[in-house]
């Protein structure tokens, strides 16, 4: 990839603990993307605050990268002022060392970094992460005043990432210029995945992975694959992951009597074994910005049943490689997840290779980096989807 270009000397500046020991969508979106810059022979730096619940090492490499975790005092009320200080001046000191500052999660030290960018005349690009970013988070409407100086701060970024096309009209209609607004969505190893087969015979067999959390919309879906059960008793459904929510979904399995077709596999680190167990994937969260399990799911070669929300709705075509109902529906998941248990498994396999072909062409590895590379260099004017229409969110 860009073979006759020097190395670029990108610094991912991330909001979280890192490498994120039990998951996390933009540490994994962080790793991935460090990873295979790295085997790229690009240069990489990850900044990060340190964390009582993660790694301690000030600097250590994670798969070869360096990682470093800024320290600070844990004072109440004075805890994010010194991490936001703390970050300023490791930007300051280190203004030369790096091409581009990339901001993954759009909060304090995203703020930071667009401001330390301007004063500096650094390249700096702003990731909006996730929908609460926009509804609950510096950017949400109605915002505190700390939040609301961050917004403002954050404003001065070059150039802004929407991972969906949903937060990328939503950022155009609260006035981020569409020119600054570059749609480039998470990426997926497609090569991870590449190898997992399954037989194209036998019964609907479901899985969900994730956080089995509220806003993941799980009670909804046991109580609609409960009236898929009723008629179709030969499906099964996986749920792979761990929450605050185990238990009581356990119980309300239970109750709908649906308890021996439930599988809680709990946190797992490798899905690959559980992607190739089932053969259509399930995502029914109440809000996301793009999943990391959807495009994981697809490139595995399945079909998704999926909520009609951030993301979902940019990769699941109804009918080509899935079904979409609207979060929150009983009925429309129900209707989805019986037109899945129908559908004669060889046309169940084929849409599953059309998931698998549409992220791979658009949200696997190459195609995603060719996009950063060019905001990293500043070459935006030669990027066709970096601007974005102008529409109401």
């Amino acid at each position: 990839m860009d073979a006759e270009m020097p190395p670029l000397r990108v610094l991912m500046i991330l909001e979280a603990a890192y490498p994120a020991l039990r998951g996390g969508g933009a540490e994994a979106q962080v790793r991935t993307l460090a990873r295979a810059l790295r085997a790229r022979g690009q240069r990489v730096t990850v900044l990060a605050p340190r964390l009582g619940w993660g790694l301690q090492e000030r600097v250590s490499r994670v798969d070869g990268v360096p990682v470093c975790r800024l320290s600070y005092p844990r004072i109440p009320l004075l805890s994010g002022p010194f991490l936001w200080l703390a970050t300023a001046l490791f930007l300051l000191r280190r203004r030369h060392r790096y091409d581009a500052w990339h901001a993954h999660i759009a909060h304090r030290m995203a703020a930071i970094a667009a401001l330390m960018g301007r004063w500096l005349d650094r390249r700096v690009l702003v990731k909006v992460s996730g929908w609460w970013e926009l509804e609950k988070g510096t950017l949400a409407p109605g915002a505190g005043p700390v939040n609301r100086i961050c917004a403002l701060l954050l404003r001065s970024a070059g150039h802004w990432q929407a991972i969906s096309q949903r937060i990328a009209s939503t950022l155009a209609a609260r006035g981020i210029p569409a020119a600054r607004i570059a749609a480039v969505p998470n990426a997926v190893d497609t090569t991870r995945f590449a190898g997992v087969t399954r037989p194209a015979e036998g019964p609907a067999r479901f899985v969900f992975i994730g956080r089995l959390e509220a806003e993941k919309g799980l009670r909804v879906l046991l109580s609609s694959f409960a009236a898929v059960v009723a008629r179709r008793p030969d499906v099964s459904l996986l749920l792979v992951g761990s929450g605050s929510l185990e238990t009581a979904l356990k119980e309300q399995a239970a109750r709908l009597g649906i308890g021996g077709k439930v599988t809680f596999a709990g946190h797992q680190d490798g899905i690959e074994t559980f992607l190739a167990d089932a053969n259509v994937g399930v995502l029914c969260s109440r809000i996301e910005g793009l999943s990391n399990t959807l495009l994981e799911s697809m490139a595995s070669g399945l079909p998704m049943v999926a909520s009609r929300i951030s993301g979902n709705e940019d990769f699941v075509r109804e009918g080509e490689n899935g079904w979409l109902y609207d979060p929150g529906d009983g009925e429309g998941l129900a209707r989805c997840l019986e037109a899945a248990a129908v559908l004669a498994p060889a046309e169940r396999a084929a849409m599953g290779e059309r998931a698998r072909d549409h992220v791979r062409r658009n949200a696997g590895l190459e195609p995603v980096l060719r996009q950063l590379m060019r905001l990293y260099r500043g070459e935006e004017d030669a990027l066709p989807d970096a601007a974005i229409s102008k529409r109401s969110a």
